[in-house]
């Protein structure tokens, strides 16, 4: 079993930043790639960035020039750095985690920008 652990959502005014955390645990010979998801109110989960373990990243548009994924492969810890938030980035973010050739979700954090 693997565990998935998102931290470091709260509320935040327009501007600001956030730094989000994810950590995974348990039974992992293989970390395949960590990212962050997100869902909107009245809106459908979708992908904000994308990191597989060779390094290379993926961004949403939306975020890009904005928000900064990165990882430690040893540690099977990512974080999402945030900065200009906007208000329409409120939402609950989930880290999504690929191990072993499964997909794994945590139970996310909800982020608020809002002044």
């Amino acid at each position: 079993q693997v565990q998935v652990v998102e931290s470091g959502g709260g509320l935040v005014e327009p501007g600001g930043s956030l730094r989000l955390s994810c950590a995974a645990s348990g039974s992992i010979s293989r970390l395949n790639g960590m990212g962050w998801y997100r869902q909107r109110p009245g809106k459908q989960r979708e992908l904000v960035a994308y990191i597989i373990s060779g390094g290379s990243t993926n961004y949403a548009d939306s975020v890009k020039g904005r928000f900064s994924i990165s990882g430690d492969n040893a540690k099977k810890t990512m974080y999402l750095q945030m900065n200009i938030l906007k208000p329409e980035d409120t939402a609950v973010y989930y880290c999504n985690v690929v191990a072993n050739g499964l997909n794994y979700w945590g139970k996310g954090t909800l982020v608020t920008v809002s002044s």
